[in-house]
């Protein structure tokens, strides 16, 4: 069977969640993580490996808490997200201080992956059908070697990925009624209100979002050779930067948008009812373990995740 690997973000330095590493968290009753649970579904699934892309300033704290303890079940690697992690010829905008985005993140797993992969968050719980689909996908249907990017993504409900405690950042998807993707907007600010759902684009203008549209939780099936797309999308990207811009980001739901509109990929959009959760804010943590206790009542998980 054609080799598959779960690719994991956990660079992000999570200053919503108030100065703690969000993604380290414990939520599951023996002090397991969201990411053992991902981690859990995807092998499950039939995932091979497992690479974490992480900041080397989090590589002692992030062995010890979960990366030691998966090597004993499932093959490991490390990718390392730094800010100045650049092409030759570039350097770090003065006044930055974070990495540059999802496409930064996974860019930095070029050499370490060469076979089809899924990219996840590290804060997000996905539910198992997600990881089951795109691995299904991966192995029986993807086209590598096409001339154009064969590449499936787990399409969730924008209502089953909102928090209670503040707004959220979405790829808000519009699919065709042949299942593939026709535009995926990096969407903002998404918050239920009083009058109804609210959002607004990248500038802070208002825009209109339904409760049931398709959003992208950074859930992307890729081929491998992606990753030359994005080796050669980045420099430009940098090229494209406004002088002083500090906060602009290469971002994995535009990159794959583009691609779209402009012929080179199509996009599979393999649907889910799973409800997320996760850890955007501190608020958020007792939400996660409440679930985290259910599912387990409800015999999704055992008490002892990995036996």
């Amino acid at each position: 069977m054609k080799e598959t690997a779960l690719v994991i973000m956990a660079a992000g330095i999570g200053s919503r969640f108030g100065g703690g590493i969000k993604q380290l968290e414990p939520v599951g009753p023996n002090g397991e993580i969201i990411m053992d649970y991902s981690i859990h579904d995807a092998l499950e699934a039939g995932f091979d490996k497992v690479v974490f892309i992480i900041r080397r300033d989090l590589e002692k704290d992030f062995r010890e808490i979960i990366g030691n303890r998966i090597e004993k079940i499932a093959k490991v690697e490390y990718a390392f997200q730094e800010l100045d992690a650049l092409p030759a010829g570039y350097e770090v905008t003065p006044g930055r201080t974070k990495p540059w985005g999802t496409g930064q993140a996974v860019l930095m797993v070029k050499g370490l992956v060469n076979c089809p992969f899924l990219v996840i968050n590290a804060d997000d719980y996905y539910g198992k059908e997600g990881f089951r689909l795109i691995h299904d996908y991966m192995v029986s249907e993807m086209d590598e070697s096409g001339d154009v990017y064969d590449i499936c993504m787990g399409g969730f409900i924008l209502s089953n990925t909102l928090s209670d405690n503040g707004s959220v950042t979405r790829g808000v998807c519009r699919a065709g009624a042949d299942g593939y993707l026709e535009t995926v907007n990096e969407t903002y600010n998404i918050r239920m209100t009083e009058d109804g759902l609210k959002a607004e684009d990248e500038q802070g203008n208002p825009v209109a979002v339904s409760p049931s549209q398709p959003v992208s939780m950074n859930m992307w099936g890729l081929p491998v050779k992606f990753l030359e797309e994005l080796e050669q999308g980045f420099p430009e990207f940098l090229d494209h930067l406004k002088e002083g811009d500090v906060k602009s980001e290469y971002l994995l739901p535009r990159i794959i948008d583009e691609m779209v509109q402009s012929g080179k990929a199509r996009v599979r959009v393999l649907n889910t009812p799973d409800k997320w959760f996760g850890v955007t804010y501190k608020e958020d943590k007792a939400a996660v373990v409440a679930a985290i206790r259910k599912l387990i009542a409800d015999g999704v998980y055992s008490e002892k995740l990995f036996g």
